[in-house]
Order: C-alpha cells, then structure tokens, then sequence
C-alpha cells in the first residue's frame, strides 16, 4: 500500500509518500509553502494543482489528511482552524476528481499513533517519527505532521486487515 499524507494549510502544507511493505518507509516528504501575500483563492488553486500533480506523479492507493484542531474556550483557533480546513477541502475535492479514497484523522489520533501519547509535542512528533522511518535528519514540523499522519494511516490500515481477518466465533477455517 501507498499513501500520500497531507498536513493541509494555506500558507505550508505537509506531505508525504509512505510504502507499507516491507516496512513502512518514506518515498518523498517536504513542504509546499506559499506567500502570505498571494490571495487565498490563488493559494487554493496552487494546492489544488500541487495535490493533483502528487496524485499523478506517486499514485498513492489512499490518501490520509488530518483533521483540522478547532480547540475549546480560550484555546479556540477558529480562523486557523477555519484555513485549515479549506486546505483540507482542497486535499478531498482532487483526490475524489482522481477517485482515490481518502481517510481523515484527529490530531490526537495521529500524535498516539506514532508517539503513544495524545498531547506530544511537534518536538516529539518530529523525533518520533524520524525515528520510525529512519530518517537520516529530522523533518521540518510540517513536513513530520504529514509523515505522523501516513504512519497512523498505515497502522490504522493493517489494524482493520487484522480485524477483517479475524475468524468469528463458530466460524470453521
């Protein structure tokens, strides 16, 4: 399996390009980052045409995003949360328009998958997953969320191959 994992925003965007087999690896990371001073309709378009051009060129079987975090109360990030997500729109509008599936996951969710703890750091995320891909150097943040995000992809993946494997009770083999 190949996933193409997306850290969506406006101004950075993540991404990465991770085999499954025969263990997980990293093919192509890094950052697409965009001038403040481009209006954000023509930021969408370059992502857009971005996602596209990785889609064709990588040819992923899925591709894993992360969710936008909102926050609660004085923690709210409501305007990045809201960027976010149009970047995010971005990411599932060309992966439909090329039909490649497209799996969605918490920030929480992607921080326990690769470092067993909901609340890491971008620190320890970075580390962590350097550390899991053998990278020879840390990533850069954006670039790391997008390679936590494939990684909780593919163990998210082989946890539900497992479970659909399982024989049920009374079921011969």
């Amino acid at each position: 399996m190949r996933v193409l994992a997306i850290d969506p925003g406006t101004l950075r965007m993540g991404y990465a390009v991770l085999d499954a087999e025969p263990a997980p690896s990293a093919d192509d990371y890094g950052v697409v980052a965009l001038p403040a001073a481009m209006p954000i309709e023509n930021r969408l378009y370059q992502l857009h045409t971005h996602i596209l051009n990785m889609i064709h060129v990588f040819q992923p079987d899925a591709i894993a995003v992360e969710d936008p975090f909102v926050g609660r109360g004085e923690r709210a990030f409501v305007k990045s949360a809201l960027a976010i997500g149009q970047a995010q729109a971005v990411v599932l509008i060309g992966a439909a328009s090329q039909g490649v599936p497209v799996h969605r996951y918490a920030p929480a969710t992607v921080k326990r998958a690769v470092t067993d703890y909901g609340a890491a750091t971008k620190e320890q995320v970075q580390r962590m997953a350097a550390s899991t891909l053998g990278l020879a150097r840390t990533p850069e943040s954006d670039a790391a969320d997008a390679l936590a995000v494939g990684l909780c992809h593919l163990q998210e993946s082989r946890v539900n191959d497992l479970a659909a494997r399982e024989i049920a009770p009374g079921e011969e083999r």
